[in-house]
């Protein structure tokens, strides 16, 4: 477990909870500066940290049963099914599980059972209009805003935070009804879209899934936007909020 044989990296042997950091998947979304970024927090929390760099480690219950946190980054992968089950069991027994951006809003899109679990997946993110694309990366940027659902304005995670305003990646996910969506995004329907109305689509929401507590923000594309001070405050108490 979080032991010699197991070694934690940068963990705060004095917490009294487990937090373990999954990530792998596509560079771009920058896996091991984002999930390193948080590790600070995470021990001052009171947590000590393990990084794992493949889902592999799902599969191994005793882990799972001693950790009250999983924050995985990892986008477009593939997971074995053992892996899966032993993910998914482990949140209905009471492991929190949370992430931000593709890292656990596009994981593993042949996973329905997955998909089911996390509640959302990454469908598109609508990029810049043509005349203003440079060819690079930043043509998937798109100024946008977070708006905090009023009715969850007291919520923990996003108390005293106003709606604010991105110049990022804007994440259209396909979700149900069964999230508490906490703040929204609205995509715009511009004359080349082939969309014909704007769609608002949940941008920070949590779920419960069996003992277990999930939250995801599709905001997050790299170490840029995790220094927005809004979203970060948003990721970090989502962080705490998800453990058990």
């Amino acid at each position: 477990m979080f032991d010699d044989e197991h070694p934690s990296r940068g963990a705060n042997q004095t917490g009294s909870r487990r937090a373990l950091i999954v990530r792998g998947g596509w560079d771009g979304h920058q896996p091991v500066e984002t999930t390193d970024s948080v590790i600070p927090f995470l021990e001052g929390a009171g947590f000590d940290v393990r990084v794992e760099d493949s889902s592999d480690v799902y599969a191994d219950q005793a882990i799972l049963a001693a950790t009250d946190l999983i924050v995985q980054s990892n986008t477009m992968d593939t997971i074995e099914q053992d892996a899966l089950f032993g993910l998914i069991a482990a949140v209905r027994a009471g492991t929190g599980f949370a992430g931000w951006h593709g890292g656990i809003a596009d994981s593993y899109r042949s996973s329905t059972e997955y998909l089911q679990l996390v509640g959302g997946q990454f469908a598109d993110h609508p990029a810049r209009p043509l005349a203003e694309r440079l060819g690079d990366g930043t043509d998937n940027d798109l100024v946008h805003t977070i708006d905090i659902v009023p009715a969850q304005a007291a919520h923990p995670i996003v108390a005293g935070i106003d709606d604010f305003t991105l110049d990022t990646e804007q994440y259209w996910v396909l979700t149900d009804d069964y999230n508490d969506v906490l703040a929204t995004t609205t995509i715009a329907a511009r004359p080349d879209d082939p969309w014909s109305r704007p769609i608002v689509c949940p941008a920070v929401w949590t779920r419960r899934w069996g003992a277990g507590r999930v939250f995801v923000a599709t905001p997050g594309h790299d170490l840029d936007d995790l220094a927005h001070p809004s979203l970060r405050t948003i990721i970090e108490r989502g962080l705490v909020w998800a453990s058990r």
